[in-house]
């Protein structure tokens, strides 16, 4: 199996770039295809060279503006050759050089694995983020376990199921993405797994600092139970995430405001393509611990 790794970049963090690219690389019988695109910049000079034997190769392309992480991704994964395609952050990087030797085996003897989400680690030693656990039970990051979502920097992805589903929605930007991704390749009779194996490092930084976040992060839901959801599930999902932005941001008036305007926006605004999940798809989400109504 072939594997490929795609790397996005704003042509700003240049040293950082350079470890990423450096990390994929230098795995053991990896022989990594390295795809670097740059976001609507130009791709910075990396040092990194693939070792002394090996037939990894690096690639870049750019892109003429900032099309978003998910279109970012999309043409990313169209310049690859791979089999299954790594999706890694700029600022971060691989901790074990057998990561994808790991990857490799498990999507060569596991058909319907479809995504593998890695485990992120602070590199300076912090307990890490919630969030990068993509389960409702995130209390114990070394745990491995099904799930109905992934971290799309931290990643590794069946490019036939990707393409199969039709990639990630561009339309998106930044936030959710990776959902609308995983609720169709569910639906598919795919698996994703939490692998906690699998280990990336990258630094603690809050989603918040995207100057957009909270208008975004409404918007994108909305699209999302528009797109994926039968009607009474996208209520109750749609209810669920106001009551509880409510609660968590009722000491934020002004991210509260910027959250409501992107719920407008993304009522009123087309979502896409729509293909509801079958009710077979939603009870094996409610099986895997995450009923899409959270």
């Amino acid at each position: 199996m072939k594997i490929s790794c795609v790397i996005l970049t704003m042509g700003n963090r240049v040293a950082e770039l350079n470890r990423a690219v450096e990390s994929a690389l230098n795995q053991i019988d990896g022989d990594v295809e390295v795809v670097i695109v740059g976001n609507g910049a130009d791709v910075p000079e990396v040092s990194a060279t693939p070792p002394e034997g090996s037939s990894a190769v690096v690639k870049s392309i750019r892109l003429d503006r900032n099309t978003g992480i998910p279109a970012g991704r999309n043409r990313g994964v169209e310049e690859c050759s791979g089999d299954v395609v790594l999706f890694l952050d700029d600022d971060g990087w691989y901790a074990d050089q057998k990561l994808v030797a790991h990857v490799r085996d498990r999507f060569a003897t596991e058909p319907d694995l479809a995504v593998i989400s890695f485990r992120v680690m602070d590199p300076d030693g912090g307990i890490g983020q919630r969030r990068h656990v993509p389960r409702l039970r995130a209390g114990d990051p070394q745990r491995s376990s099904p799930v109905t979502t992934f971290l799309g920097g931290a990643s590794a992805i069946r490019r036939s199921a990707f393409l199969q589903v039709g990639g990630l929605p561009e339309r998106f930007f930044y936030a959710h993405e990776e959902t609308d991704l995983a609720w169709r390749l569910l639906g598919e009779g795919y698996r994703i797994e939490y692998d906690a194996e699998t280990v990336m490092y990258h630094p603690q930084v809050p989603p918040t600092r995207h100057t957009e976040f909270y208008r975004l992060n409404a918007r994108n839901r909305v699209w999302l139970a528009r797109r994926n959801l039968p009607w009474p599930l996208a209520v109750l999902y749609l209810t669920n995430w106001i009551v509880l932005t409510l609660i968590r941001e009722r000491r934020s008036p002004a991210a509260i405001k910027a959250w409501f305007r992107g719920f407008a926006e993304g009522l009123r605004t087309p979502a896409g393509e729509r293909r509801p999940m079958a009710w077979r798809t939603a009870w094996r989400m409610v099986k895997l611990g995450r009923p899409p109504i959270v």
